[in-house]
């Protein structure tokens, strides 16, 4: 029977084991496990003073460094459920997941007059190396949390305009990491990159696979990762992980030469589709590296599919798309491919179940439509209509159209209007509803055009009485990512319309890139 730990269990077991094992490498930071253990205590004590107690939600904002890595610990300790906020989101965006995530408290690297700016609509306690205690209590024992508490909660775009929490069980992860640790050989003296924000789901994998197995979690500064292919080799990693898109970066930047990478002993991809020229310019810079793409929403915890690429090129799949294939599903999950009408096809939705699945989004509203029941065989599918309980039956829509062939799943693009850019989940109606409040501004769709190198970038489109691209711009910087951001606004006197009155989205995407070129 797979022992469920919860997040910190994992992390501890790792501790007791190898004390002396380095935990975490952070530019010229070094912390054993030991060390990084203490540091958790510390600021975990200051966590229950700040509240006066446990507490339940805890956001944490800060940069990838040691006092980053130290409180996702100390927020697992306590048993709380920890919400990355990201410092190089926009104040309002961070507010508006703070009060979405009815936050107890936040913890945040920043002290003083710096706090009071971030306008926050909840505690801020600040996040220093030694944090104080008002009543000079001992170090906290770890918190009550069980297998089906809440680990952390992630925030996606939302299609309304408002980010939706997707909140992950500590079984869920715990699921996970029983399959992904033994299947990459982690344990001690594995070197694990770690290339994502805490705002991304995939940095779970880069933390925890390293500190569940014994591993060192080595994190690149903004600098490292201008050239990452260079720190990769300096920093002697056997494990990385990141989207495509750092490769084809590391391509346009002519850094990608073959046999650059003999140290990597795995390369993982994912986040958005791994295209053929890009693994294979991947796997001749690290010729001893197993290369696997995955693939798996935030909903899911993490990924949920694999696949291996043989080391002989000659031997890839070729689908027609030029994407790598996510293979399988992982064991233990179960996953349908159903047809526009419900029924399961070999071309269609992928819907699935298991112990990855999330319990439900944070606003039970979101539920809506995103779940279903299906008796996996002939029946038609049953939706979920958002004001009924989720059960272990339900399978859970991803909204990503896949095509079975020679015994694996080939990814097809999204259902409806999200798309990932540089690996960033990006829901198009949540910036055309904010375009749409602009003043002079009637209606507006956005579109994610691709360019010569395949790399997809946003692009707006308004029509009205009167819009101003600048002054759009500068507006939606002020109120979401930088990613989130089009390259440009165009306006159009009228949006083009197929013959069922829809908006031609195909026809505005070709108008797009013909004015580009």
């Amino acid at each position: 029977m797979t022992v469920i730990r919860t997040l910190y269990e994992s992390f501890a077991a790792s501790v007791a084991e190898f004390p002396d094992h380095m935990a975490l490498e952070v530019g010229a930071d070094r912390l054993t496990y030991q060390e990084l253990h203490e540091a958790a205590e510390r600021i975990a004590a200051g966590l229950i003073t700040a509240a006066d107690g446990v507490p339940r939600r805890v956001g944490l904002l800060a940069e990838r460094g040691v006092l980053a890595y130290a409180g996702y610990l100390a927020v697992q300790l306590l048993g709380a459920t920890v919400v990355p906020l990201n410092p190089a989101f926009p104040a309002a965006r961070n507010a508006a997941i703070v009060t979405a995530g009815d936050l107890d408290l936040v913890l945040a690297e920043a002290t003083g007059q710096e706090t009071k700016a971030l306008a926050l609509p909840a505690p801020v306690v600040p996040l220093t190396r030694t944090p104080t205690t008002a009543d000079g209590n001992g170090i906290p024992a770890p918190g009550p949390a069980g297998p089906e508490s809440i680990a952390y909660v992630l925030f996606t775009s939302g299609s309304t305009g408002t980010p939706k929490g997707v909140p992950i069980r500590h079984s869920n992860v715990s699921a996970y990491l029983s399959h992904v640790i033994p299947r990459y050989e982690l344990g001690p003296g594995s070197r694990v990159s770690q290339t994502f924000d805490l705002t991304f789901d995939l940095s779970v994998f880069d933390m925890f696979a390293a500190w569940g197995s014994g591993a060192t979690l080595v994190v690149p500064t903004r600098r490292d990762l201008m050239a990452p292919v260079r720190w990769a080799a300096e920093a002697g990693l056997t494990h990385w992980f990141s989207v495509p898109s750092l490769v084809s970066f590391a391509r346009r930047m002519r850094a990608l030469k073959p046999g650059c990478l003999p140290a990597l002993r795995w390369s993982l991809f994912c986040g958005e589709p791994l295209t053929l020229q890009q693994a294979e310019a991947w796997a001749a810079a690290a010729p001893k590296s197993t290369l696997e793409n995955l693939y798996g929403p935030t909903e899911l915890t993490i990924s949920c599919a694999e696949f291996r690429l043989p080391r002989d090129v000659a031997e890839w799949p070729r689908p027609a798309n030029g994407t790598v294939p996510i293979g399988a599903l992982y064991p233990g999950l179960a996953h349908l491919v159903l047809d526009a009408e419900g029924r399961p096809a070999d071309d269609g939705e992928l819907v699935v179940r298991g112990p990855q699945r999330f319990p439900g989004y944070l606003d039970p509203r979101n539920n809506a439509d995103r779940f279903l029941l299906h008796d996996g065989a002939t029946g038609t599918s049953v939706p979920h209509s958002g004001d009924a309980p989720i059960t272990d039956d339900h399978w859970y829509r991803t909204g990503d159209r896949v095509t079975r062939r020679d015994g694996h799943l080939t990814h097809l693009g999204r259902m409806d209007q999200q798309v990932k850019i540089r690996g960033y989940r990006i829901e198009l109606g949540e910036i055309e509803a904010l375009l749409r409040e602009q003043s002079g501004v009637r209606d507006a769709i956005v579109i994610a055009v691709p360019d010569t190198l395949g790399d997809l970038s946003l692009e707006a489109i308004c029509t009205g009485p009167d819009p101003q691209p600048e002054q759009i711009l500068s507006d939606l910087r002020s109120r979401i990512p930088e990613y989130m951001i089009p390259r440009s606004v165009t306006v159009f006197d009228e949006l083009p319309l197929n013959i069922n009155g829809k908006i031609d989205r195909k026809t505005v995407a070709a108008m797009i890139a013909g004015r580009r070129g």
